[in-house]
């Protein structure tokens, strides 16, 4: 029988509903949903530093189904492709449900009982140490954890196994921003909220490829310019968000110190400086300005390959504007400079006064969703809960007396993560536990990574997938998904949000802080861990922050539910929290001034060549995360992004979809080609979310910023020729007894650059 319906008139219905009526569509009504009994669980996306409010969707039975965006005001309800596929990790049939264990790495793994393979991962901690020693056993942790779980990874590796070495991968992203701030500061944080962005004149983008690392941040940007706020991006690929700036800085990869020592020196040489701010608030200022005297703009036009006159422009936009506002990212962070890179940027907005005022300040955008949070409280190598120095007597002293141990007990500080994988080449660390993280394909030079870690005699990984690196593991942890517990991250405004349980975990997995309290319990520190979930331990957290510069005392699981989330410090339950840094014109050392520092430019670690003419630069894409362990297993991200591709100019003479073999003094591998005028013929561009043979990481330097430890992930010399076959994506390892999911092999295995424009001039597939 035809359903019958009544034509709506234009003034009672609204545009399309009376065409989508007339045509025989149903109306609203007569539409339900597919899942009855259904509620939605109040959360926070589990990846990048923006932290995108949403919804968890869970079944009558329990089970997480879906996601919708939540009206928070970080993101208004807008989730990025990341954010709107998260939900499909938690049911995924790739879940890791039971201990994988094997004694020698020549055999298979097994699936092992829970007390079995945690009495042989205690068990080989007491070998190693008793052998070697406290410090031959390190530790590695993660800036996607919750932080209750990192504080517990820098409090299990120095109380239950007794060693400094520990680390995080946080080391490989916020770590030169970390240490440019409390230099100038006193305070490592970003120094604004995202919301005055919306109040700024002119703001400043440095190597951040915001439209697909931070989608969601776009609408910060967009209504900024809707105010008619000028833009300037400083990248050398004319990313999306380079594409609408008013000034493109497309600099050579390496060269940003220059760059910004020369957009100084114009504001000094054209009397633009804020004199008064600069003598009342600063130090230093006459030791930067004699420095910067050395990079005229025409030094810039020859070191950076952009135009002297760009420079100046940038100069007088940026001091011109009544309110200005610089961002950045890795582009500027991640090399041997990295700290000074940030550096120069601070004295840029401290020499026009954009410091501590709405819509004027100074803002690093965090790459991992807990990459602030994750090292605030002690998984850091030299630093303890608070933000306080493991060198410093006092602050030892009062970590100490929270722990329950004596200060004898307490290690002083290790080394950085990449220094740990060359203190396993030369054995002097032998066994490591890993939690949240994947450097066989996250560290530079890969060869060098899988050669320390293959020299182990004891490696456990926790993880919910099975990561590359935790494929290569003696033991590998089940542990839970951020849907399955409880707990906080701070995001890049240092704002503190509360993530809660969605689902229960599958049967056989546990949450990281359950295993690190039983391991901590087999290796005689038991009373130290006796924690029941998230809840205890973000209470002694609180404690221990208490009266630090990185204060969380006054943050509580409820406050945190009912205002969306505080930004520290917050040292009172009374306190609001301090969305904006320096308001009050002091900042967080003693004498409350900026420290200024001067810079001197230093070329990248890897020298140019004839052999290795060109520059090679690597990032992320908007459908895949960090090391790829989470997001190429889900059909949509694989869909959209099956494959790495290497971004080369036309003049190179490749056309679309070429095999182009790319050549380090590393390594080599084989990509197809995306052609595209946005980017610097000298420079050429390889995302990093793949393992080998199709690893970007195959190929980078594992230079070290000599004070922030960091990568050099960002420049090394390269070339590029004609290659042969393409280099096949490898399938994301598996359990014994599973097969990679189908719904992802057969995007993995197109040969062919995404479809989706990566620039201005990109050729089209054919």
């Amino acid at each position: 029988m035809t359903e019958q319906h009544t034509p709506l008139g234009p003034t009672i219905a609204p545009p399309g509903t009376r065409a989508f009526r007339d045509a025989g569509g149903l109306p609203a009504d007569r539409w339900h949903a597919d899942q009855t009994g259904e509620t939605l669980v109040p959360t926070h996306c589990c990846f990048c530093g923006v932290q995108c409010g949403m919804y968890l969707r869970v079944d009558h039975g329990g089970r997480v189904f879906g996601v919708e965006p939540r009206n928070h005001d970080i993101n208004r309800m807008r989730l990025c492709p990341k954010g709107i596929n998260a939900y499909q990790q938690i049911n995924h049939p790739d879940r890791l449900t039971a201990p994988l264990m094997r004694r020698s790495r020549d055999e298979p793994f097994r699936e092992a009982s829970w007390e079995e393979a945690l009495d042989f991962t205690a068990a080989e901690v007491r070998r190693i140490q008793q052998a070697h020693g406290a410090d031959a056993f390190g530790m590695l942790g993660g800036a996607s954890l919750y932080t209750e779980k990192t504080y517990l990874v820098g409090k299990f590796a120095r109380v239950a196994l007794k060693t400094r070495h520990v680390d995080y991968n946080g080391r490989l992203c916020m770590v030169s921003a970390a240490g440019a701030n409390k230099l100038a500061f006193g305070i490592d944080r970003a120094g604004n909220p995202f919301s005055d962005i919306l109040l700024t004149d002119c703001l400043l983008i440095a190597g951040s490829n915001v439209g697909e690392c931070f989608p969601v941040m776009t609408q910060y940007v967009w209504g900024a310019r809707d105010r008619g706020a000028t833009l300037i991006v400083v990248d050398p690929r004319e990313t999306a968000i380079a594409r609408t700036a008013d000034v493109h800085v497309a600099l050579k990869p390496g060269t940003d110190s220059v760059f910004f020592n020369a957009v100084l020196h114009v504001i000094v040489a054209e009397g633009l400086a804020d004199e008064t701010f600069l003598a009342e608030r600063t130090t230093g200022w006459e030791q930067v300005k004699a420095t910067v005297a050395g990079y005229p703009p025409a030094r810039a036009a020859e070191v950076c390959g952009v135009p002297a006159e760009q420079v100046v422009r940038v100069a007088r936009m940026f001091a011109g504007a009544d309110k200005a506002m610089a961002w950045h990212a890795r582009g500027i962070e991640h090399h041997s400079q990295g700290v000074e890179n940030c550096l120069t940027v601070i004295n840029l907005c401290a020499a026009t006064g954009n410091i501590g005022r709405p819509g004027a300040g100074y803002g690093t955008i965090t790459g991992q969703g807990n990459g602030q949070g994750g090292r605030e409280h002690g998984q850091k190598s030299d630093l303890l809960p608070g933000g306080r120095s493991i060198a410093n007597p006092e602050h030892r002293r009062q970590i100490c007396e929270i722990w329950g141990i004596e200060e004898a007990e307490l290690p002083l500080a290790g080394t950085s993560m990449m220094e740990m994988v060359w203190q396993m080449q030369r054995q002097e660390i032998r066994g490591l536990i890993g939690v949240c993280n994947n450097p066989f394909v996250s560290l530079p030079h890969y060869a060098t990574v899988k050669a320390g870690y293959d020299a182990l005699e004891f490696h456990a990984q926790f993880d919910f997938f099975l990561s590359e690196t935790a494929a290569n593991a003696h033991v590998v942890f089940p542990v839970t998904v951020w849907a399955e517990d409880e707990g906080v991250m701070a995001n890049a405004e240092a704002r503190v949000v509360k993530h809660n349980k969605a689902q229960d975990p599958p049967p056989g997995v546990r949450t990281d802080t359950w295993v690190l309290c039983e391991l901590a319990a087999r290796l005689g520190a038991g009373d130290k861990f006796a924690y029941t979930g998230s809840r205890d331990v973000f209470e002694e957290l609180r404690t221990a922050s208490a009266g630090t510069v990185n204060d969380y005392y006054g943050i509580t699981y409820e406050r945190l539910e009912e205002t969306g989330g505080i930004a520290w410090p917050c040292p009172s339950t009374d306190h609001p929290g301090t969305p904006r840094l320096f308001e009050d014109g002091r900042t967080y050392h003693a004498d409350g001034k900026i420290h200024l520092q001067t810079v001197e430019w230093h070329p990248p670690a890897d020298p140019y060549s004839d052999d290795f003419p060109l520059s090679l630069t690597t990032g992320r894409t908007v459908a895949h995360f960090l090391s790829g362990n989470q997001t190429r297993r889900l059909g949509g991200l694989v869909e959209q992004t099956p494959r790495p591709w290497v971004e080369v100019h036309p003049s190179h003479g490749f056309r679309n979809g070429d095999p182009v073999r790319v050549v380090t003094r590393r390594g080599a591998e084989t990509f197809p080609a995306l052609v595209t005028e946005a980017i610097r013929p000298d420079t050429v561009f390889i995302p990093y979310h793949w393992p080998a043979p199709t690893a970007a990481n195959v190929f980078t330097i594992d230079a070290l910023d000599p004070r922030s430890k960091i990568p050099e992930y960002k420049v090394c010399a390269a070339r590029v020729e004609a290659g042969d076959a393409i280099d096949p994506v490898p399938a994301p390892p598996t359990a014994p007894g599973l097969t990679a999911y189908p719904e992802t092999q057969v995007s993995r295995t197109d040969p062919l650059p995404p479809t989706a424009p990566q620039g201005r001039g990109t050729a089209e597939r054919s």
